[in-house]
């Protein structure tokens, strides 16, 4: 085991997240990333990142949990219930479940962490702020005070949620969203890329903003540059 590490980890997903979550877990975490691991269906590869890739139902026989702990590196897919049944499928085979607190967040010391969560870098998680299990904080969003951000939630980047807001279970948050205050996100929402929330949602809900429009001039002409 590398100088310094304490723990094996075993990485389930094999997608670019997986090869994210390994490299962010190798630099500055106290695991050594040993095998990636996916269900036997989706099973193409044999190696990854000069790691092993198993078949998940084989894990047990592979790498048992007496000395792995394992992360899931999945993303939102069907408003992260995937990322949910294999977490909670892991735990339930006796698996440890690793977290990463990047430590280039800024963290308040009072903040309050489930279990399974994957911050990376550039957070602000201002204090008195409750985030659930099985979340993803991906890099450059804000956190205010006394918030509570459910179980099972994936927040893009650069999203910001004003203080004393609600993330309801499973919601999805995309990149550049804004949550004003006191507001109630309820659960199961998928929140789109640039949105502004002023008022409770319903839940289940899909917020969109309205796309870009392309104006009849080309941006060349307008800026009169000369061919």
């Amino acid at each position: 085991m590398a100088a310094g590490k304490k723990r094996k980890l075993v990485i389930i997903g094999d997608s670019a997240f997986a090869e994210v979550a390994c490299e962010y877990f190798a630099a500055d975490s106290p695991y050594e990333v040993v095998a990636f691991a996916v269900e036997a269906s989706y099973l193409t590869r044999t190696e990854l990142l000069g790691r092993p890739v198993v078949a998940l139902e084989a894990l047990a026989q592979t790498h048992p949990c007496a000395a792995h702990d394992v992360y899931v590196a999945i993303v939102y897919t069907k408003l992260n219930r995937l990322r949910t049944r294999l977490m909670q499928g892991a735990k339930s085979a006796g698996y440890r479940l690793a977290s990463y607190i990047s430590p280039h967040a800024f963290v308040w010391p009072n903040v309050r962490f489930g279990e399974h969560v994957f911050i990376f870098e550039n957070n602000v998680v201002q204090p008195f702020v409750t985030v659930g299990d099985n979340v993803v904080l991906w890099s450059g969003n804000h956190i205010g005070h006394h918030s509570r951000i459910g179980n099972n939630v994936f927040v893009s980047s650069h999203v910001v949620i004003s203080g004393f807001c609600e993330i309801g279970d499973n919601c999805f948050l995309g990149v550049n969203v804004g949550i004003g205050n006191n507001i109630v996100v309820a659960k199961d929402c998928w929140i789109g890329p640039g949105v502004a929330i002023a008022k409770n949602t319903n839940e289940g809900e899909i917020l969109r903003a309205l796309e870009a429009t392309v104006a009849k001039v080309s941006a060349p002409r307008f800026f009169k540059v000369l061919k």
